[in-house]
């Protein structure tokens, strides 16, 4: 495996931001969905600045990643790749460590290809010589794409075999480097890849769609011989459900980088797509403008209660519990479901997901959320199940920054690098590189466990309205000597 890491990565657009910590899956900025190939030092180099400034770095979006179009369209002489000479003038290795004085890491882009998807030079063949230039480069992580693969994918074998050439590649320049496989699902990275790669993608391309269907992208499950692109944020989701358990500390199931901020989906749909990422595992990488992000955009992408869940510790990925019919949207689309999250120390994350097409009532019983320890080998033997305790509702989604602190940020009225805002008692604010995530929920930090709303007692109910695309997300906290007594005791 290229780098070993136990965290979930978080990043930001053409420019990927991971975290630097070892938890769930990292956060990234990718340039990718707001740029493509309009992408230049000035601008990455630009957002880098922007990260930093907007207190994105310190919440754990640790790496800035540099997508396609970024070489020049042949090889040196030597046959190495070359930065393209008017875009980036001074090199990769003056970007990259410009981007290292800021405190971030630096991503970049390939293919296990003939050519990359804009058919630049790729990497097929050429995986110790590209590694080499890479981590001379100063390079720390590696997005590789599956274009013009030559014809060598169809079974796990032959894909494991063209992906594994290049981790063991990097592996032999001795620099840790985050590999991140773009093969878009096919032959089923999930069964094989923990063993060579941090994360690996489970479909085609997520486009800034909540549920429309669309002919490009044609599967509707992960057993797929045609990922596609245009893949809306439910048709991923439902992809991943079956696999979340794939996904574990060193190797994530990724579904693709964050369209929020992009407009093509509401707000509500927008933190549905926020959440789900985060209970599932799945990297974070902020596919928008930083520069040009609106204070609605900031808010869901910069709440710490929510990247707290993606960043917890057990890295353990949300199962679905249940799915169930709701009425259908234009899109001929609905379902509702329950999904559940274990995380360190006994706490549970829970969402309830409303993909109907009205605002409606759902409801969890304490049964239902804790359905897996009652089910488990041993199920009662093993001792009293949760179910029978009393559990705290904490609302995820309540403390979410307001417009007017948002828009101060942004237009730098204030600023959250750790010189004007002490963020050690906000509810809305939160500095990771001060303080760990786990440290944090250990002394109870108000912005990471969010607002305490009621309790449930022993086999109750949660019930929360939720909007059309809407989500509802919860950590549950066990309330000490609440134990339910056994019929025998009363």
């Amino acid at each position: 495996m290229a780098y070993v890491t136990s965290h979930i990565v978080l990043a930001a657009v053409a420019f990927v931001l991971p975290l630097a910590s070892t938890l769930g899956a990292k956060s990234y900025n990718d340039n990718w969905n707001a740029y493509g190939c309009d992408i230049d030092a000035d601008t990455l180099l630009d957002t880098a600045q922007k990260m930093v400034d907007f207190g994105f770095r310190d919440l754990g979006y640790n790496y800035v990643i540099l997508d396609d179009c970024w070489s020049e369209p042949e090889r040196s002489d030597n046959g190495s790749l070359v930065a393209n000479s008017t875009k980036f003038p001074d090199g990769m290795k003056a970007v990259a460590d410009k981007i290292h004085s800021m405190g971030l890491l630096f991503g970049m882009y390939s293919s296990a290809g003939l050519y990359t998807c804009a058919q630049y030079p790729a990497s097929l063949d050429h995986e110790e010589q590209d590694a080499r230039t890479l981590a001379d480069w100063g390079v720390d992580y590696l997005k590789y794409d599956n274009c013009y693969n030559q014809g060598q994918e169809g079974t796990s074998q032959l894909t494991f075999d063209r992906y594994n050439t290049m981790s063991l590649a990097l592996n032999r320049t001795e620099r840790p480097i985050f590999y991140s496989m773009c093969n878009w699902g096919k032959d089923y990275p999930w069964n094989w890849a923990q063993t060579m790669a941090n994360s690996w993608r489970i479909s085609g391309d997520v486009y800034d769609s909540f549920d429309r269907p669309d002919d490009r992208c044609p599967c509707t499950t992960y057993d797929c011989p045609l990922p596609g692109f245009h893949c809306s944020v439910m048709n991923i989701i439902e992809k991943v459900a079956p696999i979340v358990d794939k996904g574990q500390p060193g190797g994530w199931n990724d579904l693709d980088m964050l369209e929020v901020g992009n407009g093509g989906m509401s707000d509500d749909e927008y933190k549905v797509h926020f959440s789900m990422w985060a209970m599932v595992k799945s990297p974070l990488i902020i596919g928008t403008s930083i520069p040009k992000m609106t204070a609605a955009t900031y808010a869901i992408l910069a709440n710490p209660a929510v990247i707290a869940i993606s960043q917890d510790s057990a890295g353990t990925p949300a199962v679905r519990v249940w799915k169930r019919n709701a009425d259908v949207d234009e899109y001929d689309q609905g379902s509702q479901s329950l999904w559940v999250m274990a995380l360190s120390g006994g706490d549970y994350a829970v969402a309830l997901l409303n993909a109907g097409n009205s605002s409606m009532q759902l409801n969890a019983t304490l049964e239902e959320i804790f359905i897996d320890k009652a089910t488990t080998a041993g199920g009662s033997t093993r001792g009293p199940l949760p179910s029978s305790s009393s559990w705290d509702i904490y609302d995820l989604w309540a403390n979410r920054m307001d417009d007017i602190m948002a828009n101060s940020i942004l237009q730098g009225n204030v600023t959250v690098d750790g010189s004007i805002i002490d963020a050690s008692n906000s509810t809305t604010l939160y500095n990771a590189t001060e303080m760990a995530y786990a440290d944090g929920v250990k002394m109870n930090h108000t912005a990471l466990l969010g607002v305490k709303t009621s309790s449930v007692p022993p086999l109750g109910t949660i019930s929360a309205m939720v909007p059309r695309h809407g989500i509802a997300m919860y950590r549950l906290r066990k309330q000490e000597g609440t134990l339910m007594k056994k019929r025998d005791e009363l």
